[in-house]
């Protein structure tokens, strides 16, 4: 049976990523047809929209100018100009001088203690630990001090992210650095699962990396660690979500999440999703795996005050309210959950012939329902489908918990980032997370309600917004004209959750921008970072951070603090 994948990051089906070859082919079109843009920030000339969605414009076929290539040594895009953009490796040496200037100017909220909790809010119990509790009406994280924390995070702050192939595609990149001897360790191959070289593993090469060698030298790995814990504090973000760094996160600086992804686990033969099939859990490697994947944590974020607690998985295709039953009633009989499942069937109904009678079946024996693989009526069949789905969902959240509570008895259970889910799922969720995490592309968490599931906190674990105004050719899941929108788009996201009921913390996806030539994994190429392929902050973004940071603990249900 295929194995669940080893690397579950996100998804693409709410809205499509542009493949590269289209984004290739819409370049040329533009270029040959209207010419390359002109102009730029300083030029004087009525604003020009970057990206291959500004060209202004029509001159002589004699000015076009080729398109290929069209990524500069830096990993832009080379035919336009926007504010922040890198020209010279001294923009960067530059920017690297004034930024460290502007952070000890702006060291972070004064109302923070060490956590980034409220220093001058109530104090609570305090076990060394991060946990919940409703407080006056909303659900709220305390910290190990035992001061209210709500959870300000972002996610993949790490090294060596999101590679972008280069393999057949010499003549798209211009003075390539992975030419010279001090760039070839940002060289690799790694695995596509979608588009142009799925099943692959073509070269690929960092250009963020790159570029952070450029611009903090020999040591960056060191000094850019140091640099990512005075950016978050001082932008008002308290916490490392999904997909940091390690040697970032053990720094102690800033609090973190963790993850806990079995490997080596049976899937359900047949069942579909986004990123694989699901867990077969009740086949004994599905808990064995959990349980090496929890012991691996010992000696490092288990037990360790800083970790708010663990994820486990990310966004698993749970399906509709019988899909998972009905992926087992198809798989073969050797299936560990279909034999779970037909074991609970004959212990309802007894005989055969009443299964038959409720289904509108004619399995001659309960030998022959475990051989066939063929799938009942949903609508005759639907409760005791609905039944089995609910119980998966709770033998995967059981297991989970246990495993994690036998390792870090005192950190959190923050439950499998939610994309789509069922009722069965979510109430499941509820029964065995400390806190319900959904990863939520949405304007506003104001009106949002769990289906199924209790009053039970919860956590925004991705939400992002982007545009196409500074050269990257996807606006992301959640698409707004340009920077100063996606700052107001910040707030408001992040002030419903302030004043909603239940949430405890929004986790922004991701730290840094994806490669405008795409990431090797899935293709994606989202203008989402708080900083672009140069590291250069999109400040407009930062400083609604900011702002939102300063008034975390002024603006709950129960508090009129408005953001300015």
């Amino acid at each position: 049976m295929a194995s669940t994948p080893r690397w579950n990051p996100r998804r693409s089906w709410k809205l499509a990523v542009m493949p590269v070859a289209v984004v290739l082919s819409v370049g040329l079109w533009y270029l040959c047809w209207r010419g390359p843009p002109s102009g730029g920030p300083s030029s004087g000339t009525s604003e020009k929209r970057p990206g291959l969605w500004g060209m202004r414009g029509k001159p002589p076929p004699s000015s076009v100018t080729p398109f290929l290539p069209f990524i500069d040594t830096f990993g832009q895009y080379k035919h336009a100009d926007w504010p922040g953009k890198t020209h010279t490796q001294a923009d960067l040496i530059t920017r690297r001088k004034q930024e460290a200037e502007e952070l000890g100017t702006q060291p972070g909220p004064r109302d923070w203690n060490q956590y980034g909790g409220w220093a001058a809010g109530p104090q609570l119990k305090a076990t060394g630990f991060f946990r919940t509790e409703k407080h006056r009406g909303k659900w709220w994280l305390v910290d190990p001090d035992g001061k209210l924390f709500f959870s300000h995070g972002i996610d993949c702050v790490l090294h060596n992210s999101d590679v972008t192939p280069i393999e057949e595609r010499g003549r798209w990149f211009e003075d390539f650095p992975g030419e010279r001897d001090e760039f070839r360790p940002f060289l690799s191959r790694a695995f596509a699962f979608k588009g142009h070289y799925a099943g692959r593993s073509p070269e690929c090469f960092c250009f963020r990396d790159a570029n952070l060698l450029r611009k903090y030298g020999p040591d960056w790995r060191q000094v850019y660690s140091e640099v990512v814990h005075r950016r978050l504090r001082s932008w008002g973000l308290n916490t490392l979500g999904m997909w940091c760094d390690e040697g970032i996160r053990l720094l102690r600086r800033t609090p973190y999440t963790d993850d806990i992804v079995p490997h080596g686990v049976k899937s359900i033969d047949g069942s579909t999703g986004d990123w694989g099939p699901f867990y077969d859990v009740f086949d004994p490697s599905f808990e064995h795996g959990v349980r090496e994947a929890m012991t691996s944590r010992k000696n490092g974020s288990a037990g360790d005050p800083w970790c708010i607690g663990y994820f486990s998985d990310n966004e698993l295709s749970w399906g509709d309210d019988v899909g998972l039953a009905l992926a087992a009633l198809q798989a073969p009989a050797e299936q560990a959950a279909k034999k779970v499942f037909v074991a609970d069937l004959q212990a309802k109904y007894g005989d055969i012939a009443k299964l038959n009678e409720a289904w509108g079946t004619a399995h001659a024996s309960w030998n022959v329902l475990r051989e066939t693989r063929q799938a009942p009526e949903v609508g005759k069949a639907h409760d005791d489908l609905a039944a089995f789905s609910a119980k998966l969902a709770e033998q995967y959240f059981r297991t989970m918990r246990t495993a994690l509570k036998a390792v870090a008895p005192n950190q959190l259970y923050l439950g499998c980032r939610f994309a789509r889910v069922n009722a069965g799922a979510a109430a499941a969720a509820g029964s065995f997370c400390d806190v319900v995490s959904y990863n939520l592309y949405r304007p506003s968490l104001a009106h949002f309600r769990t289906d199924g599931s209790p009053d039970v906190p919860l956590l925004a674990g991705e939400f992002h917004f982007g545009a196409l105004d500074r050269g990257v050719f996807h606006p992301g899941l959640a698409a707004v004209p340009d920077q100063a929108a996606r700052a107001r788009a910040y707030q408001n996201y992040v002030r419903s959750a302030l004043q909603h009921p239940q949430f405890v913390g929004t986790h922004w996806f991701q730290y840094h921008d994806e490669p405008a030539t795409g990431r090797v994994y899935d293709e994606e190429n989202y203008q989402i970072g708080f900083v672009d392929v140069a590291d250069t902050p999109y400040w407009e973004t930062v400083n609604a951070a900011r702002t939102a940071g300063g008034v975390l603990y002024r603006a709950s249900p129960r508090r009129n603090a408005q953001f300015p």
